[in-house]
C-alpha cells in the first residue's frame, strides 16, 4: 500500500493529466456518437485501455525494488508483447473513409485524440523502460535495444493492423502467429518491409526529438 501510495505521489502530475486527456478523448467519442447516431468507434476505447498496459507493467517495476534479472525479463517480454498496442492506434485512422464526408473534421479529431494519448503511453512507457534497462544491461547496449523495440513495435504493429493478430495470439493461435511470422521473414513481404522500417523510424524519432526537448534547459 505504501508503495502505491509513494507511486500516485511521484507521478500525479503525469497521471493527472493523463486522465483528463483521456477523458477528452472519450468525451469527443461521445459527441461523436451523438452525431453520427453510431457506436462505429466505441472500439477505440479498447484499443486505449490496451495501450495503457505497458504503461501500467513499467510504473509498476519503476515503483518497486530492483527486481532480480529473471523476474526481470519475464516482465520486460510481456511488456514488448503489449507494446505495440500503444502506438497501434494511429493506424486506426484507416478507418476515416468509412464516416461522413462533412463530419469527417470530427471523425478525425477523435481518432487522433486516441492517438495521441496511445503515443504518449508509449513513450512515457518506454522512458521508465529504458531506466530500467540501465539498471539490467551494459549501458553501450541501450541504444541497440531501442532500436530494437522500435523495429518489433512498428512490426507488431503491422501484424495487428493488416494480418488482424493481437497480443493474446502467442497463447490462443501460436502456430499460425509464427508461421506468419517465419513466412514475412523467410519470404520477404515488401509491405511489411516499409511498413516495419518507416513506422519504426517514426516512434524512434520522435521518443529521441521527445528526450532531447525534456532534457533541454529553458
Amino acid at each position: 500500500m505504501e508503495t502505491i501510495k509513494t507511486l500516485l505521489f511521484n507521478r500525479f502530475k503525469i497521471l493527472s493529466l493523463l486522465t483528463v486527456s483521456m477523458a477528452l478523448s472519450i468525451v469527443l467519442l461521445m459527441i461523436r456518437m451523438k452525431f453520427h447516431q453510431s457506436f462505429y468507434l466505441l472500439f477505440l476505447v479498447w484499443n486505449l485501455f490496451l495501450a495503457i498496459i505497458p504503461f501500467a507493467i513499467t510504473t509498476g517495476l519503476t515503483s518497486s525494488v530492483k527486481t532480480h534479472k529473471i523476474s526481470f525479463l519475464f516482465f520486460f517480454l510481456i511488456w514488448l508483447l503489449f507494446l505495440p498496442n500503444a502506438p497501434y492506434i494511429v493506424t486506426d485512422l484507416l478507418h476515416l473513409h468509412n464516416g461522413e464526408k462533412h463530419l469527417m473534421w470530427l471523425d478525425v479529431l477523435v481518432i487522433t485524440s486516441f492517438a495521441f494519448n496511445g503515443l504518449i503511453l508509449f513513450f512515457l512507457s518506454l522512458s521508465d523502460m529504458e531506466k530500467l534497462l540501465k539498471q539490467h544491461i551494459n549501458t553501450k547496449l541501450i541504444t541497440p535495444t531501442l532500436l530494437s523495440i522500435f523495429g518489433l513495435t512498428a512490426f507488431g504493429i503491422f501484424l495487428g493492423r493488416f494480418l488482424r493478430y493481437n497480443s493474446w495470439e502467442i497463447i490462443n493461435n501460436p502456430f499460425a502467429l509464427f508461421a506468419d511470422i517465419f513466412e514475412i521473414i523467410f519470404s520477404p513481404n515488401i509491405e511489411a518491409c516499409v511498413f516495419t522500417l518507416t513506422f519504426g523510424s517514426f516512434l524512434s524519432i520522435s521518443y529521441w526529438m521527445l528526450k532531447a526537448f525534456s532534457n533541454s534547459k529553458h
